[in-house]
């Protein structure tokens, strides 16, 4: 890139007028949006909005995620100079994406939270964009849950996750970031048989008909395998990713609230989200991310690619 060309580039979080193409700015200085995205709540023209949710009051053990959501935006400042390795396209080049800002909440009302994220997942998707979201603890999934399924019904779930958050908890006023997964199937946001948790490694009493493909299948079996079977159990049908970080080992992710040894690598799972192109993903978020416990960045990093992938898995699909 030119001299004369990076002088043109300045802060294109708030310059950009096309909301597609890389962008060249400086990684180390700017305004933090992610990927280098304009930040706007004007949603014409936008195929993604990447929104944030600093919420972290449904943790059963570290607080930390409300932190997230800004940790991956700077993490991912590093990734929007080239299309993202593997994938054979540019998603951001191809695609309109902005970054639509996080949700805000009053944080001393905690009982109003759930219909405050229900309701800024249905203003986007009402807008005919899809929503990839930074969280945030993994409870947030639950009301982005409510607003997708409204808008295309009982959902194929595909969780990458340390724990099943299968819990079993009647009371929906609850707000726990370990039994979010057992009120959507119970609440029939999604269709266990066609919804898959990847990387378990905690003990479950009952799974409610979901497919598990735990850590040590993983291991055994190999990324790509687990791709293959994961593509046969959701189908077609209109699918939502949650990538909940402390599925990675904490050697990979140790910045998250409760990790558990013997999980995935980085490369695999990778492998694995590369390796599902072609299913029908609808939305997706990556949650969990704690940067107090990493002063290295190295889990936002790691949330930073996943949020990526997401993009292009929701882009392959959707290519003229």
């Amino acid at each position: 890139m030119a001299l004369e060309d990076a002088k043109t580039q300045v802060d294109q979080a708030f310059t950009r007028s096309e909301l597609r193409g890389l962008s060249f700015e400086n990684a180390f200085g700017g305004a933090v949006s992610f990927l280098r995205r304009k930040y706007t709540k004007d949603l014409a023209g936008a195929q993604i909005a990447v929104t944030g949710v600093p919420f972290d009051q449904a943790v059963t053990h570290r607080t930390g995620p409300r932190f997230g959501p800004r940790a991956i935006r700077e993490a991912s400042c590093l990734q929007p100079y080239d299309p993202p390795y593997g994938w054979g396209f540019d998603p951001l080049g191809e695609f309109a994406v902005v970054d639509y800002g996080d949700l805000a909440f009053d944080y001393a009302k905690i009982s109003d939270f759930p219909a405050a994220l229900e309701a800024h997942a249905a203003g986007i998707l009402a807008s005919d964009t899809a929503m990839i979201t930074l969280g945030g603890d993994h409870f947030i999934t639950l009301p982005i849950l409510r607003a997708h399924a409204a808008k295309y019904g009982p959902l194929s779930f595909i969780q990458f996750d340390a724990h099943s958050d299968l819990w079993q908890d009647d009371d929906m006023s609850r707000i726990d970031h370990g039994t979010f997964m057992y009120k959507a199937v119970k609440l029939g946001l999604v269709d266990p048989k066609t919804s898959v948790q990847i990387g378990i490694r905690t003990e479950c009493s009952d799974y409610l008909g979901v497919n598990v493909i735990d850590a040590r299948e993983v291991h055994e079996t190999g990324a790509a395998a687990v791709a293959k079977k994961l593509k046969g159990i959701v189908g077609e049908r209109p699918t939502y990713l949650t990538f909940d970080i402390d599925c990675l080992d904490p050697a990979y992710a140790p910045g998250t609230g409760t990790p558990v040894w013997g999980g995935l690598s980085s490369s695999q799972a990778a492998i694995i989200l590369r390796d599902i192109a072609g299913i029908n993903l609808v939305g997706g978020d990556v949650v969990e991310v704690s940067p107090p416990f990493d002063h290295g960045n190295i889990t936002a990093v790691a949330g930073a690619h996943v949020a990526m992938e997401l993009i292009a898995l929701w882009g392959w699909t959707r290519r003229g």
